[in-house]
């Protein structure tokens, strides 16, 4: 323990965490965090163990995306490796998240030292920073620094590796100061022209089918008021992407919806559009790189992201704003408010191609034996409130979820990221009702997914996390089973058992249900979301092909493949 005087590296470490609003940190326990775990024990953080140390970073990723605030995960060296595919995972859902390894001691790297490893050089491709503590003195800034980083541009995770022994190295306290989060975290942006805006309004007014795309990056302020605030001034169809979804409701009378070619028959025709306004979207393969087919080569491209190096990225702009997405947004709707606005027929073309694709997956939506995926999830429909989190997994099963329900709240309608990892929302789902223990957390996930984590319903039952999942069994890796039968006329290491899932989730000490009669789904829905305590519901459906599942088989089948 330290003296009134002095303060070890890893309380230190605490010290700093605190000052920046943590308060909750993921782990599984190691030799080399043992000096920091006992630290945040004696200093009152709420510590979540996990069964493997990538559920603890996808724990991290998914509590920094609900609550804004930092993740904190930390691990020893070969939990380190294991984090790797979260640490990934997390890059591309623009996490700030930090992680925290141990290591052997400083003085014993480069000898061949227990479980050493290059972490830093492991931890760079999928971080935005990865450094090494040296000195105990630097611990303070050095986060500070990380965390710096994390919430500059686009977010994302940043990586520390501290030895062993400069957990457990005493340092004065005269020696060191705490940063608070104020004086490092980014307020402050490049801010547009008024000439900018004046142009991006212009462009907008002028325009017969305009739209805009959020994306990701319009999501860090975490309400959708000004985004809300300019569709209605402009009367612009607003389609949203990745954690964007829910910032504005799918429900509201100027939103077309999922921005997604094989989810939402609307957002097949962005390629109609002739301005399109990107807000914290990127130019990436879900929208095409923005190039025909999926978008027009005469449609003019207006572009407003928190990150330079994203603007115009594989297509040139009209407008390139960097900048903060919800100040942006606000000026422009200031601007806009000098304007008087029309209605576009093109509004209702979009709608109607939604709702269109909506009544089409009624009829499949029928009782039947198997149960058809879209039957579970217009029954769940029926039991979920507006406020309650749903989080999807892979699988051909989420899919027709994701294409039939809708995001109505903001930071509650998660899907994994654009790396397209399975097995994360288990730990996601545990994050969000950790942050919001009044609301509901619900997984929806195929049984391929679910395979990944299953045993982090032990960390759930252990930690008290009442989440739901609603598995969707076909006992198959679906998507991939029909772009096998319908490309290559066989499967090929795609069949798996139709497991009694529901019995391991009892074994570990939740609530298993198991339905096949169609009229036994609603009963067993509403008991598991309403238990108390962590529970799943495992469902015999189908094999039916999704339409983003269908997407991705003409995807393969095609002479010039059209980007998803």
């Amino acid at each position: 323990m330290p003296s009134d005087d002095t303060l070890t590296g890893s309380h230190l470490i605490g010290e700093t965490l605190k000052a920046a609003g943590v308060s909750t940190v993921f782990t599984l326990a190691g030799d080399h965090n043992l000096p920091l775990l006992d630290a945040l024990a004696d200093m009152d953080f709420r510590i979540i163990d996990t069964r493997h140390e990538a559920a603890a970073v996808h724990m991290a990723d998914g509590w920094a995306r609900v609550t804004g605030e930092p993740g904190v995960v930390t691990y020893t060296t070969p939990g380190f490796a294991n984090g790797i595919p979260g640490l990934n995972s997390a890059m591309y859902s623009e996490a700030p998240l930090l992680s925290i390894s141990g290591s052997a001691p400083l003085g014993e790297l480069g000898q061949g030292a227990m479980q050493e490893i290059d972490q830093i050089g492991m931890a760079k491709p999928v971080t935005k920073s990865a450094t090494m503590v040296t000195d105990g003195r630097r611990i303070p800034d050095m986060i500070a620094e990380a965390l710096r980083l994390a919430y500059s541009g686009r977010r994302g995770p940043v990586h520390l590796t501290v030895p062993i022994d400069i957990q457990e190295r005493e340092v004065s306290q005269g020696e060191v100061a705490i940063p608070q989060s104020h004086e490092y975290r980014p307020d402050a942006m490049m801010a547009p022209t008024d000439e900018q805006i004046k142009q991006v309004v212009a462009l907008l007014k002028s325009a017969e089918r305009p739209i805009i795309i959020a994306g990701s990056a319009a999501s860090y302020a975490g309400s959708g008021d000004v985004l809300q605030r300019l569709i209605e001034t402009t009367r612009i169809p607003l389609m949203t992407e990745s954690s964007a979804r829910g910032l504005v409701s799918d429900e509201h009378p100027y939103s077309a919806g999922f921005y997604d070619n094989g989810l939402n028959r609307a957002a097949r025709k962005l390629r109609e559009a002739d301005v399109i306004l990107l807000l914290g979207m990127k130019q990436d393969i879900i929208i095409g790189y923005t190039r025909p087919p999926t978008v027009s080569p005469d449609a003019k491209i207006v572009q407003v992201d928190p990150s330079p190096g994203e603007i115009g990225r594989n297509r040139e702009v009209a407008v390139g704003i960097t900048g903060d997405v919800d100040d942006v947004a606000a000026r422009m709707t200031a601007e806009a408010a000098r304007h008087t606005w029309r209605d576009h027929p093109w509004l209702d073309e979009l709608r109607g191609a939604r709702a269109e694709q909506v009544a089409e997956m009624e009829v499949l939506a029928q009782p039947s034996e198997p149960i058809h995926a879209l039957h579970v999830h217009k029954t769940l429909l029926s039991l979920i409130d507006e406020g309650d989190f749903l989080v999807f997994d892979g699988g051909d099963f989420c899919h027709w979820g994701r294409a039939y329900l809708p995001a109505r709240t903001p930071r509650t309608w998660s899907y994994f990221s654009g790396l397209g990892m399975l097995g994360t929302a288990i730990s996601t789902a545990m994050a969000a009702k950790l942050a919001h223990p009044e609301r509901r957390a619900i997984v929806i996930s195929g049984d391929g997914a679910f395979g990944f984590n299953a045993l982090e319903y032990d960390t759930a039952v252990r930690h008290g996390i009442a989440i739901t999942t609603v598995l969707g069994n076909d006992a198959s890796w679906g998507i991939d089973r029909q772009i096998q039968l319908q490309v290559y006329g066989k499967p090929v290491a795609t069949d798996l058992l139709p497991v009694r899932y529901d019995r391991l989730v009892e074994s570990l000490g939740g609530e298993g249900l198991y339905v096949q009669d169609p009229a036994d789904l609603p009963n067993a829905l509403d008991r598991a979301l309403n238990c108390g305590r962590p529970s799943l519901v495992n469902i015999e459906v189908q094999r039916a092909i999704s339409p983003r599942g269908q997407a991705a088989v003409d995807r393969w089948k095609s002479a010039v493949p059209e980007p998803f």
